[in-house]
């Protein structure tokens, strides 16, 4: 049988990280007065050419994660039905800002007046909160969708499908 100290020692410590995390969610309120800036940031990185396009689709599937409405957890569960919600949006924030050459994106911050400093705490904070399997896994999503994208093109299904999709048919 189980030694009932290390049941609440080992209780302890793993309720503990979900606190911290909790508690350095506060840490994002000041977050709140720059969105508007890093919304500007995130659209000139969008629209640049050189962001490579694996981050962009990332990106894209956040969006789409958030407008579709079907979520890991209802939104209607109290605390937790947005929590999801955050963390793709948080997850892929991290793995796009990742993907962007450190000289695109130093370009769009002075370009934009955003202390380069103060971006780096933010997103440091927003690390934080995440937790490190998770974002680990999360790392490899732009090469799932770049060795996707690559089979899709050897496999030849393009053309076809994009024929069949435009083949016109008599409706009689």
């Amino acid at each position: 049988m189980a030694d009932p100290a290390k049941k609440k020692a080992s209780r302890g410590r793993s309720g503990g990280g979900s606190i911290r995390r909790a508690v350095g969610m506060l840490a994002l309120i000041p977050l709140a007065n720059r969105a508007p800036s890093y919304s500007r940031l995130l659209w000139a990185l969008v629209m640049d050419d050189r962001t490579p396009a694996a981050r962009k689709a990332v990106l894209g599937g956040a969006f789409g994660y958030l407008v579709l409405g079907r979520d890991l957890i209802p939104d209607n569960v109290p605390i937790l039905g947005g929590l999801d919600d955050f963390v793709v949006v948080a997850l892929a924030l991290e793995v796009f800002i990742d993907g962007v050459d450190d000289a695109v994106l130093n370009e769009h911050l002075a370009a934009l007046d955003i202390d380069r400093a103060a971006f780096e705490d933010d997103i440091n904070r927003l690390r934080r909160i995440l937790p490190g399997p998770v974002r680990r896994t999360a790392r490899r999503l732009p090469g799932l969708i770049q060795a996707s994208a690559g089979a899709w093109q050897h496999s030849g299904l393009g053309p076809r499908l994009r024929a069949w999709i435009t083949r016109e048919e008599s409706i009689a």
